[in-house]
C-alpha cells in the first residue's frame, strides 16, 4: 500500500518536467518570433536553430515521461 502511494508521488514529481519542457518551447518559439521581427532576413538561418531547440527540449519531456512510466510500472 506504501509503496504504490510512494510511485504515485514519484511519477507526479518526474512528470513536473513536462511542465518545464513546455516553458521551454514556448520561450524558444517567442524569441524566435522577436527575432524574425527585428530582422525578418535572417528567418531561415533562425529557423533552423529553432528545430534544433525545439527538438532537445521535446526529448527531455519525452524523457521525464519515460521516467515517470519506469516508477508507475517498473
Amino acid at each position: 500500500m506504501e509503496l504504490d502511494a510512494a510511485k504515485a508521488i514519484g511519477a507526479g514529481l518526474a512528470i513536473i518536467g513536462v511542465a518545464g519542457s513546455g516553458v521551454g518551447i514556448g520561450s524558444i518559439f517567442a524569441a524566435f518570433v522577436s527575432a524574425t521581427g527585428r530582422n525578418p532576413a535572417m528567418r531561415d538561418a533562425l529557423f533552423r536553430d529553432v528545430l534544433l531547440g525545439f527538438a532537445l527540449v521535446e526529448a527531455l519531456a519525452l524523457f521525464a515521461v519515460l521516467v515517470s512510466f519506469v516508477l508507475l510500472f517498473g
